[in-house]
């Protein structure tokens, strides 16, 4: 009798993990498929049985991130997005601290939600972003999330206004002195070199180049922007801001 009762919670627990990774495939075969909300339900409720699952942290965070930045207007939702956000980065970081993932999602993360908050809590955030992006990039070089990251931190912080140049040299020693558009260009260069077919780094890398007055430039990468295939709003939104600037 204590032979078969030692034996159920292992045909259980064989069960369970069976489950959970169907969940994951499920998961991640909608998110491939732009369906953010219904992939983000499924990586919670593996949470929600197993709450030290890696992949299921990472990919929460990041689509957190992703449907909070869709709330343009709604700043109460966009921050509970954000910080349920940090809550599963943080978690996936202290499972593994050294791991690309979890130091990308910590960066992007700390990123939007300083880009949601007050000019010193933004100045803060920002900074804390790079050490987890040099992280992401030591783990993996050709980690094109992080890459893109990059980008746009280099480029925030060459164009701090003269206040918040100020201000970043009082809270953190003047970063500001040692980054220019030029650096942010070829971190954005390599995120799409990894990742051809995302939109925002082109578009992000055009907007580089249009503060840099390289016309020729911009305008190739906007050319190779508006010829990708599109699937979802937040793509045709870009590609119509991307044949606008063209037209500029």
């Amino acid at each position: 009798m204590s032979f078969l009762f030692a034996g159920a919670p292992m045909a259980v627990a064989g069960v369970f993990y069976s489950g959970n990774e169907q969940l994951l495939q499920q998961a991640k075969q909608l998110l491939s498929s732009y369906k953010d909300s219904e992939a983000l339900l499924l990586y919670e409720q593996v949470l929600s049985a197993a709450p030290d699952n890696f992949e299921a942290l990472c990919k929460a965070s990041l689509l957190h991130c992703r449907i909070g930045d869709r709330y343009s207007s709604d700043e109460t939702s966009k921050l509970q997005h954000y910080a349920k956000a940090k809550a599963y980065a943080q978690k996936a970081y202290d499972l593994n601290p050294v791991d690309a993932e979890s130091n990308y999602v910590m960066a992007l993360s700390y990123s939007c939600e300083a880009m949601a908050s007050g000019p010193r809590n933004r100045l803060v955030g920002i900074n804390q972003v790079k050490s987890f992006l040099d992280a992401a990039l030591s783990s993996n070089s050709q980690h094109a999330g992080a890459w893109h990251l990059m980008g746009r931190w280099h480029f925030k912080m060459a164009n701090l206004n003269v206040v918040e140049k100020l201000a970043s040299k009082m809270l953190f020693g003047g970063v500001c002195d040692v980054t220019t558009n030029e650096v942010a260009a070829e971190a954005l260069e390599k995120a799409v070199a990894y990742e051809p077919d995302n939109i925002r780094y082109y578009y992000d890398l055009a907007c580089i180049y249009d503060e840099m007055k390289d016309k020729e430039a911009r305008n190739n990468t906007l050319q190779k922007a508006v010829a990708l295939t599109f699937e979802t709003k937040d793509e045709l939104e870009l590609s119509r801001r991307c044949k606008i600037m063209l037209q500029q």
